[in-house]
């Protein structure tokens, strides 16, 4: 079987669903990519179809490739719509959902914190790119987001002629090669603090949610940290389990 890891005990269609992450992230198959047939792709690994089936579901099930009826199975591609709705979690109180507005008020680089490149897995003394962004909902700024890439990952993105696109993980993926394939995210409740009043206009102590996130890209590896502090008088956090 070609490409076959080393780690024989692992179960066939983990192996293959392996070897077919491997041609994705090496650009063998870009985003947007029809990839070949299952019947193709098992004759090619020496299979069963429905073992390369098995992978593919699993590849499917990380967001990694979407599956459409009728016309086969493509590599995910971020859009703005679908991006947005897929990471972004805060709804209107009445349950209707809306597309935030950015404003970017800082992009640098700089040293990464310690914490930071605890999360992003670098060096201590290495560079990140440094955003901070407001999030506009219904014309009421409703988020305060830090984020930060590691620099080397990500190059001159500080310096992206272009005007930063509302969704960044388009941008990721189509000017860096980076697909963001999931998101962790922890929960906190905070008081805002002098940046909040200023940005969200907001009374310094009043309750805010605040939203550390990992996102990881097709491996498993972590390609941002943000954090998110969440103006919840109109809005609340909402997901589905």
């Amino acid at each position: 079987m070609n490409d076959q890891p080393t780690l024989s005990y692992r179960p066939l269609y983990q192996q293959i669903k392996e070897a077919l992450l491997s041609r994705i992230v090496s650009g063998v198959w870009p985003p947007g990519t029809f990839i070949p047939s299952e019947s193709a792709l098992s004759q090619e690994y020496g299979v069963s179809v429905g073992t390369l089936r098995k992978a593919v579901d699993a590849l499917a099930n990380d967001h990694v490739v979407i599956r459409h009826q009728g016309k086969g199975t493509v590599v995910a591609m971020h859009d703005s719509d679908s991006s947005l709705f897929q990471f972004f979690h805060l709804m209107r109180l009445d349950g209707t959902r809306s597309l935030p507005i950015s404003q970017v008020l800082l992009r640098e680089r700089r040293l990464a914190t310690d914490e930071e490149a605890k999360v992003l897995g670098i060096a201590a003394n290495a560079e990140v790119v440094h955003i901070r962004r407001i999030r506009v909902l219904d014309e009421v700024p409703a988020l305060l987001e830090n984020l930060v890439v590691d620099a080397e990952r990500f190059p001159a993105l500080e310096s992206e002629p272009q005007t930063l696109p509302n969704t960044l993980y388009q941008l990721y993926q189509q000017r860096f090669k980076q697909s963001v394939a999931k998101a962790e995210e922890r929960l906190f409740a905070v008081a805002a603090d002098a940046q909040d009043q200023k940005h969200l206009g907001v009374e310094i102590g009043s309750p805010l949610l605040e939203v550390r996130r990992i996102a990881r890209g097709l491996q498993g590896e972590a390609l941002e940290y943000r954090v998110s502090r969440c103006e919840t008088h109109q809005h609340c956090y909402w997901n589905v389990l």
